[in-house]
């Protein structure tokens, strides 16, 4: 138990600044301004307080920390809160990101500023939560609370379609997440249990649960997490969601909410249902290839700059489930790198799309071409997010695409062959994209007069770029927080497969 309850400030500090907002009256452009202030500082803050987090992360146990407990129900809830190497990284991610979708919704969206920048907070909380919960319940509560604030982003403050998209994200994460909870009941029966840590202590027998269920609860767990990833044929939510979404909703949709699925796979799919996950890695496998092949070529066929890049996120996924269930250092750290990674480039490219959307109003590729001669700082920075989302060495989206083949590789050649054909795929959409929006001649009477990009919109995108690349060059700092956290998965996980095969052996001799 820690004396200062970092975790808890951190997840709640974002709704304070909620209740600060609620009390700050609409009815003058001083007032507006106030609330954008608020949320803008309350998110530095939050981002701010969560690098003591990693400053004080010990990177030699593998053990969670910062840990806080109180019962709330009995056996059956507790306030639980910790992170290991794993968790840590995804909290960082997320406060770090919130400052720049404020940002970004500085001047585009107008409409109710109040109750968006309430909701993004509101978001902000559930996120954190998410990442930091050490009890089934809790986590379970987070995970679905967050669809209420995204919901309305969408809803309300989104494009022509928004009402249809924010409905069609809403059930489709609704049914998926209704079957887990159903498992969690049934984990809590048999276990008499809902905290994490328990549940995943090996030397407690009871948390062991017996192979005859874990094949039903395992495809419970990935109904949920194969929605929010998401994972083909469960995808199709995505595409419109990103479309109809503001710039900042977008941003957040694809940088840290799709990461809660992987998240869910590390923390609860293998390490609690060990032998299910062997037996089903194939059908993982076999889905994440066909994701990123056939979303890779849906992207090519995009007029829509959001929507294709809504179809790569699913392709770079379908790299991110696929490394998680080699179950190999060298395939999950891929993974996790990845997600990272993809945190960082994907939210970059949506705002780069922001950029240009917030001056002409349109996300139709058509309606582009030869922005380099307007925008030259505009065109050299959705380069570098272009060619890091292609996996060019050097950026950090090479680094995790690297590891992630390097893993299949070690467990199934033909499905790593397959995988490394979207690699091609994914520079083909990319830099189709680049070419049609930034090169040509400049002939469009209306872009003749866009300007490159203003103070605010540098001080969002440039960080970014630094750390894109900083990234690529050198990843140690996200190996170092991980390598001990996965080491002891991938140990647990071997040894509960050595476990049920010799009970399987003295069955049968029986």
């Amino acid at each position: 138990m820690t004396d200062w309850p970092i975790l808890t400030m951190i997840t709640f500090m974002p709704l304070v600044g909620a209740l600060m907002i609620m009390l700050i009256p609409t009815d003058n452009v001083v007032a507006e301004r106030n609330i954008k202030n608020v949320a803008l500082f309350t998110t530095i803050i939050t981002f701010i307080a969560s690098l003591y987090i990693w400053v004080n992360f010990d990177n030699t146990t593998a053990g969670f920390q910062f840990v806080e407990r109180y019962e709330w129900i009995g056996s059956f809830m507790s306030y639980h809160m910790g992170v290991d190497g794993i968790s840590m990284l995804f909290v960082i991610l997320s406060t770090f990101l919130m400052p720049f979708c404020i940002l970004a919704s500085w001047k585009s969206v107008k409409k109710d500023i109040k109750s968006y920048m309430i909701a993004f907070l509101v978001l902000e909380s559930f996120m954190i939560g998410v990442f930091c919960a050490l009890d089934i319940m809790l986590f379970y509560i987070f995970f679905e609370a967050g669809l209420i604030p995204m919901f309305l982003i969408i809803g309300i403050w989104g494009g022509a379609r928004r009402v249809y998209a924010s409905f069609k994200f809403f059930l489709y994460t609704l049914l998926g997440s209704v079957l887990m909870l159903l498992a969690i009941m049934a984990i809590y029966w048999q276990t008499n249990t809902t905290d994490i840590v328990l549940l995943l202590d090996p030397s407690r027998a009871e948390s062991v649960i017996p192979a005859s269920m874990q094949t039903w609860l395992w495809l419970a767990f990935f109904a949920s997490f194969a929605v929010k990833m998401p994972m083909w044929p469960v995808h199709t939510w995505l595409p419109d969601a990103h479309v109809e979404a503001p710039t900042a909703g977008s941003v957040v949709l694809a940088a840290i909410l799709l990461k809660m699925g992987g998240y869910g796979f590390l923390r609860f799919s293998i390490p609690m249902f060990p032998v299910a996950s062997d037996e089903l890695a194939m059908f993982v496998f076999v889905l994440s290839a066909i994701a990123i092949v056939y979303t890779s070529l849906v992207a090519l066929m995009q007029e829509d700059i959001k929507k294709l890049i809504a179809y790569s996120s699913v392709a770079h996924m379908g790299y991110v489930t696929m490394g998680i269930f080699t179950m190999n250092a060298n395939g999950i750290q891929g993974s996790l790198y990845q997600m990272l990674s993809h945190g960082l480039v994907s939210g970059a490219l949506f705002l780069c799309v922001g950029v240009v959307y917030d001056r002409m109003h349109t996300r139709e590729i058509a309606a582009y071409g030869g922005l380099v001669n307007r925008m030259p700082k505009y065109a050299v920075v959705f380069l570098i997010f272009t060619m890091a989302n292609v996996g060019l060495p050097g950026t950090s989206g090479f680094v995790g695409e690297f590891l992630v083949l390097l893993g299949i590789f070690q467990v199934n050649t033909w499905i790593a062959l397959f995988a490394t054909s979207g690699v091609i795929l994914s520079a083909a959409y990319a830099l189709w994209l680049y070419r049609r929006v930034v090169f040509g001649s400049l002939d469009k009477e209306s872009l003749k007069s866009i300007l490159d990009l203003d103070t605010r919109e540098k001080a969002i995108i440039y960080p970014l770029v630094v750390l894109v690349i900083f990234y690529g060059v050198y990843p140690m700092p996200v190996f170092e927080a991980t390598e001990v956290s996965v080491n002891n998965l991938i140990v647990n996980y071997q040894a509960a497969i050595e476990a049920a095969k010799e009970t399987a052996q003295a069955s049968l001799k029986q």
